[in-house]
């Protein structure tokens, strides 16, 4: 037969060779060799996949990744793919998104899990991760792709699809999603997600769902497929004409504020940020994610903005004429539901790399990379500067704020039990600069975000896109392994302890040393008091022994926390008054395992409070009268709620 591709094609397969390898196997020496570069800066993209086997990749992936650690021990180098076991699938993909974040989101893990449970628990990781904006590679297995023993264990059935399969539930959830039903289809799909997982608009969770017998199939992979892949990072640049017409609205405001968002921390804008805070006197509030933009004890730093906020933050964006956004994507609790910003005349000026964000709450839109505008509005805002009266303005509220976290922190030497606000200020004091504070869900991120004095730009990482309880401990244990120079404190409460406590054995087995802070309250801090502000008595948040009437509102239960760490592995300190508390931080700190540090604190004591709302609906009829009276307070908080198209936005 007389071959009729082109001479270039046929000297191109004669060429290049080929070689055999499953498709899972394919996989894993394709992402040994995926590189991403920004700014001149080359990385490994990569560090390793996280797995839990069962019948669905045991013999895929789990084989391609044995195969990968015995040859690479043989020639005396390290995996292509190193291979970490987990406990839970969920938790893995928590550690995954918690490196990516530690990393500026530059590297990452893959994460695999098999079929059925074991991948649809990667589905509350993959909403994190896709929430936060932080790129995690998923690889769930999934049932036969040529149905031949059709229906296999844990397969779904639907009598009105039969291509649907449990892990379609990863596609609303995920940033991009495919399905390898033949080895053919492979190269596509690891390539869509890599151009995803590397795009700083587009990241997120990438899944590739890969049927258990294709895993296994072999195929022959042309060479090039193998071949080392840089992928850039890019930075947007602004356009001028809306920096002129940026810096033109900037200029003409009396009372500017800066909100500074987690998009300052993944564009490595913290410097350009500080020199144009510093050069105009504008002061800068921070979101959860953007905290650490500038240090607690900046000149321009007002703190934590929004429902977990400060008083001085809140005050100056009452009254900003113009707010200046910063990779944020103007959360709830960033905007107190849309009550902060309360001047009639307000106009925002909203930099972000991503159009979605950029637009949310009007004005002027900046597409572009936060560092590139922030130079760029420096440069253009050249001999503005606020007001004195305004500057000192700014410097009493900080101060005055600042004076209110001491108090909170303030210990005695009487021998008393600690409260959480002392907790925190005590792990402040005593952790160094460079260590990293972790948390995500319960009370403690909204003190943290108040109280937390953030020295160091990557010392702050608490996960309140999607506020998961039990990431805390997986997260830590993801951030130590990106930063193991930094001893990482894991600030955990006892709910959301026991949601997942297991990875501690991850960090046991791997020689990961995070010193987590647990603080047993007896039940859920945080929703207990949404409650009682809501008018539902705390109703279900405590733990307790259930009642000759029904109720749950007995003694409390006798559980143990430290009693379960240590049982896991964990070396465990038991801790009551503050100096104790001062050993144990020390003691954690010296040692080189993992170290639990236990204390009992009274969950009625709060931090100060933020004077903001958050928009949580109240019943609005009731026989109760405490919902009755909170409803009353609802709707006056919703007569200052601005609407989503507003006349200033313009």
């Amino acid at each position: 037969m007389v071959s009729t591709a082109p001479k270039s094609t046929e000297k191109l397969l004669d060429t290049e060779g080929t070689v055999r390898l499953t498709v899972a196997q394919a996989t894993v020496r394709f992402l040994a060799n995926q590189y991403v570069e920004r700014d001149g800066t080359r990385s490994k993209f990569f560090a390793g996949c996280f797995g839990i086997f069962g019948h669905g990749n045991v013999a895929g992936l789990g084989q391609a990744l044995l195969q990968d650690e015995i040859e690479a021990a043989e020639a005396s180098k390290e995996p292509g793919l190193k291979y970490v076991l987990g406990r839970n699938e969920q938790a893995m993909v928590h550690s995954a998104a918690a490196y990516a974040r530690q990393k500026d989101r530059l590297q990452t893990w893959a994460v695999t899990a098999s079929v059925g449970p074991g991948s649809t628990n990667m589905l509350t990781g993959a909403a994190l991760a896709t929430i936060n904006r932080l790129p995690v590679l998923l690889l769930p297995a999934d049932t036969f792709a040529t149905r031949v023993s059709s229906p296999v264990l844990q397969e779904l059935e639907l009598p009105s699809s039969g291509d649907v399969t449990v892990n379609d539930a990863f596609k609303p959830l995920s940033r991009y999603f495919d399905r390898v039903w033949r080895p053919e289809q492979l190269p596509a799909a690891l390539l869509g997600a890599m151009r995803v997982l590397t795009d700083p608009v587009e990241t997120g969770a990438a899944t590739i769902s890969i049927p258990q017998d294709v895993q296994a199939e072999a195929h022959d992979w042309p060479e090039s497929l193998f071949a080392e892949r840089t992928w850039h990072v890019a930075r947007p640049l602004p356009e001028r004409a809306v920096i002129a017409r940026a810096a033109e609205i900037i200029a003409s405001a009396r009372k500017p504020l800066i909100i500074a968002g987690g998009g300052v921390h993944y564009s490595g804008a913290e410097h350009a940020l500080a020199t144009l805070a510093s050069g105009t006197g504008i002061p800068v509030a921070e979101s959860q994610a953007g905290k650490g933009s500038l240090r607690y004890d900046h000149p321009q730093s007002v703190g934590a903005i929004g429902s977990t906020g400060t008083t001085a933050a809140n005050a100056l964006a009452s009254e900003a004429d113009v707010v200046i956004g910063i990779g944020t994507r103007y959360s709830d609790f960033t905007s107190s539901s849309r009550t902060a910003f309360n001047n009639p005349e307000v106009r925002f000026v909203n930099i972000n790399v991503a159009s979605l964000d950029a637009v949310k709450q009007g004005g002027v839109s900046v597409i572009a990379d936060a560092r590139e505008a922030l130079e760029s509005l420096s440069t253009a805002l050249d001999g503005y500067r606020v007001s004195d009266e305004y500057r000192s303005r700014v410097t009493e509220l900080a101060a005055e704020w600042e004076d209110t976290v001491s108090a909170a922190y303030a210990t005695s030497d009487d021998g008393a039990a600690l409260n959480q606000n002392q907790v925190i200020g005590l792990v402040n004091t005593l952790s160094d600069p460079h260590d990293v504070v972790v948390c995500a869900a319960g009370s403690m991120p909204g003190d943290l975000h108040k109280m937390w004095r953030t020295r160091d730009r990557k010392g702050y990482h608490v996960e309140y896109g999607y506020s998961c309880m039990g990431y805390e401990i997986a997260g830590g244990i993801g951030v130590r392994m990106a930063a193991p120079d930094r001893d990482v404190f894991v600030m955990v409460g006892d709910g959301s302890y026991l949601m997942m406590a297991t990875e501690l054995v991850t960090a046991v087995q791997e020689g990961i040393k995070i010193i987590p802070v647990l603080v047993q309250n007896h039940g859920f801090a945080s929703i207990g008091g949404l409650s009682e502000s809501l008018g539902s008595q705390r109703f279900g948040t405590a733990y307790r022994y259930r009642t000759a009437d029904g109720r749950l509102d007995g003694d409390t239960l006798p559980v143990d926390l430290a009693a379960n760490a240590a049982s896991l592995g964990a070396d465990v300190i038991k801790v009551t008054t503050a100096a104790e508390f001062t050993d144990a931080v020390k003691a954690a700190k010296a040692a080189d395992r993992t170290t639990v540090i236990h204390v009992e604190t009274d969950p009625l004591i709060y931090a100060p409070d933020s004077q903001s709302w958050w928009d949580v609906p109240v019943s609005e009829v009731s026989t109760l009268e405490s919902t009755q009276s909170a409803y009353e307070r609802y709707a006056d908080w919703k007569k200052v709620q601005r609407p989503l198209v507003n006349p200033s936005d313009r």
